[in-house]
C-alpha cells in the first residue's frame, strides 16, 4: 500500500523520471502510520514510564542551563534595568513557538518531535532538513569536560524513568539555587537602581530579548519523549507549557533582583555574574562559590535532556530508514536504544571536550530557530489537512499566532552573525548530501507499514 499522504501521482508509468523524485522528496508520512509505529524499535520497544511531572522537569532540564546564571552579563547593559521586560519578551516569543509545538506534540506523540511533524506535513526533504537541524540544537552544548557527557550516558543506559528521576533531582537543584540567589539578593535591593528604566529605549530592550532568547531554547525537549510518555496527547502540551511558564517566572525573578541589587552600568560580560551579586550582599565568598557549584549541576541538567532528546530523534529517523538502523536498536532488558545512546554521547563528548565551540554554539540557535519556524508552517498545514483530527490542545487564532511565531523566528536568525549564517548552511549541504546519498535511497515510506502489509 502507497502512502495516503503523499500527493497523487497523475502522470501515469510515462511521467519524467524527475518528477517522480520531486514527488518522491515530498511524500508525506500518514498521522496514522507515525503514532502505530510509536516506540517500536529494531529488536524492543520503548517503555511508557514518564508522566507529566517527569516531561515538565525533561524539558526545564533542557533549557533552564548556564544561560540565567551568566547572560545577565551580556544583557543588562543592553537594556538597563528594564531587562526584566526583555525577558518577558524573550518568553513571549518562546511562547508563539511552544503553542504550536503543544498543539503538534497531543496530536502526534512520538519521539522524532518537529522531524515528524514536518515528515506529516510537509514531506520527507523538509522533515529531514528539520531533523538535521535538531542534531544542531541536541548535538552541540558547551560542556566542560568528557567526564560530564559520559556521566549523562550512564544515566541515559539505564532507561528512561531512571535517567528523569536523575534529571529531577538536579533540576531541583538549580531551581532551588536560583531561589536561594533570589532570598539573599534581595537584601541588597536598592530602589534607586530603578529610577532610569530604560535608559537605552525600546531598541536595547529588544536586542537584550534577541540575545535572551536563546536562554528559552530547549523546552521542547518534552516532545522528544511521546514514545516513552504514560499519557502523551494529555501530558506533553502541558508539559510544554507549564516549563515555559516557570522558566519565564524564574527568569524575570531573578533579573529583578540582581539589577536591584547592583547599579545597571556595573554588569559587565563576567560568566559569573550571579555569584559576584551574591559576594557583594553576603561579603563572603560561601555563598557564591555555592552558586557556581550548582552552575555545574545546572550544565549535567542540560547535558543528560539534549542527550536524551537527539539518541530519540535519531531513532526516529532510523526508523523510517534515513540514517541507518543502528540508532533504532532497541534494547529488550530496559528498554532503550543503548548503541544510539553509546554512539551519540562519545561524539558529543569528544566534541565538547576537544573543539571550541564559539560559533559552532551559535549554529545550536539557529538550526533550532529553523526547527521553530518549520513546526508554526506545519500545525497551520495540519489543520488545513485534516481538520477533523482530534486535538487535545489547540493553538488559538491559528493561524495568526502561528504566522508571529514564524516571524519571529525568522526575526531571531536574521539578528545572528554572518559566521553563524555561514556554519549553518555548510551543515545543511553536508546534510543535504547525506540524504541524497543514503536516505533517499532506503527511506522506508514507500513500503507498507506493518499493519497494512498483513
Amino acid at each position: 500500500m502507497l502512502d495516503h499522504g503523499a500527493p497523487p501521482h497523475n502522470g501515469g508509468p510515462s511521467a519524467p523520471h524527475s518528477r517522480g523524485a520531486v514527488m518522491r522528496l515530498m511524500r508525506r508520512k500518514p498521522v496514522e502510520r507515525l503514532v502505530a509505529e510509536g516506540g517500536q524499535g529494531e529488536g524492543g520497544t520503548l517503555r511508557r514510564s514518564l508522566g507529566l511531572w517527569q516531561l515538565t522537569m525533561i524539558s526545564i532540564g533542557a533549557t533552564l542551563g548556564t544561560g540565567i546564571f551568566v547572560v545577565l552579563g551580556e544583557a543588562v547593559p543592553k537594556a538597563g534595568p528594564a531587562v526584566t521586560l526583555s525577558f518577558v519578551i524573550a518568553g513571549l516569543t518562546a511562547l508563539f513557538s511552544a503553542l504550536s509545538y503543544a498543539e503538534l506534540a497531543g496530536t502526534i506523540p512520538v519521539s522524532g518531535s518537529s522531524y515528524s511533524y514536518a515528515y506529516a506535513t510537509m514531506g520527507e526533504l523538509i522533515a529531514w532538513v528539520c531533523g538535521w537541524c535538531l542534531m544542531l540544537e541536541y548535538g552541540v552544548f558547551n560542556a566542560p569536560a568528557l567526564i560530564v557527557v559520559m556521566l549523562a550516558m550512564a544515566f541515559l543506559l539505564g532507561g528512561a524513568r531512571e535517567s528523569a528521576r536523575a534529571n529531577t533531582v538536579m533540576v531541583l537543584v538549580k531551581i532551588g539555587a536560583l531561589v536561594l540567589f533570589c532570598a539573599i539578593g534581595v537584601q541588597g535591593f536598592r530602589s534607586g537602581n530603578y529610577e532610569n528604566f530604560m535608559p537605552l529605549g525600546m531598541a536595547g530592550v529588544s536586542a537584550a530579548g534577541a540575545t535572551l532568547f536563546f536562554s528559552y531554547i530547549g523546552f521542547d525537549a518534552a516532545s522528544t519523549a511521546g514514545e516513552e510518555a504514560k499519557n502523551a496527547q494529555r501530558d506533553l502540551p502541558r508539559a510544554i507549557l507549564l516549563s515555559l511558564a516557570i522558566i519565564t517566572a524564574l527568569y524575570v525573578l531573578v533579573a529583578a533582583v540582581a539589577v536591584g541589587a547592583k547599579p545597571w552600568r556595573q554588569f559587565t560580560d563576567s560568566e559569573a555574574t550571579l555569584a559576584q551579586i551574591m559576594r557583594e550582599v553576603t561579603g563572603q565568598s560561601f555563598w557564591g562559590t555555592l552558586l557556581a557549584f550548582c552552575a555545574v549541576i545546572a550544565i549535567a541538567s542540560v547535558v543528560l535532556t539534549v542527550l536524551y532528546g537527539q539518541t530519540r530523534i535519531l531513532f526516529a529517523m532510523s526508523r523510517d530508514g534515513l540514517v541507518p538502523k543502528v540508532f533504532a536498536r532497541v534494547s529488550p532488558r530496559t528498554g532503550t536504544p543503548r548503541a544510539n545512546t553509546v554512539i551519540v554521547s562519545l561524539f558529543c563528548g569528544v566534541l565538547a571536550a576537544a573543539v571550541p565551540l564559539g560559533q559552532l554554539a551559535d549554529a545550536t540557535s539557529i538550526g533550532t530557530l529553523f526547527a521553530f519556524a518549520l513546526v508554526n508552517v506545519a500545525v497551520v498545514v495540519l489543520r488545513r489537512s485534516r481538520p477533523d483530527m482530534p486535538r487535545t490542545f489547540r493553538v488559538p487564532l491559528s493561524p495568526l499566532l502561528p504566522a508571529v511565531g514564524f516571524g519571529f523566528c525568522l526575526w531571531m536568525m536574521g539578528s545572528l552573525s554572518t559566521v553563524t549564517w555561514v556554519v549553518f548552511g555548510v551543515w545543511m549541504a553536508v546534510g543535504l548530501v547525506f540524504y541524497f546519498l543514503y536516505g533517499y535511497r532506503r527511506s522506508r515510506l514507500a513500503a507498507p507499514a506493518p499493519s497494512e502489509a498483513k
